[in-house]
């Protein structure tokens, strides 16, 4: 089980690596399509560095007025 968990941190500190690396860090203000693709970006791990680029977008409804 040990070795399941060290396995997981470090598949996601490679993704962090990878986000940082996109300078995704960089603007201190974030919508929802920038945190939910850095959210992406860290969770895929090193198949970052074999091609993937996940990117997403996001549509929140409107304020009624």
């Amino acid at each position: 089980m040990k070795i399941g968990a060290v396995l997981v941190i470090i598949w996601l500190l490679i993704g962090t690596l990878a986000a940082w690396q996109r300078d995704y860090f960089s603007n201190g203000k974030t919508d929802c399509a920038e945190t939910s693709t850095i959210i992406v970006t860290i969770v895929s791990g090193p198949l970052n560095y074999v091609g993937l680029n996940p990117k997403t977008k996001c549509k929140l409804p409107e304020p009624s007025r």
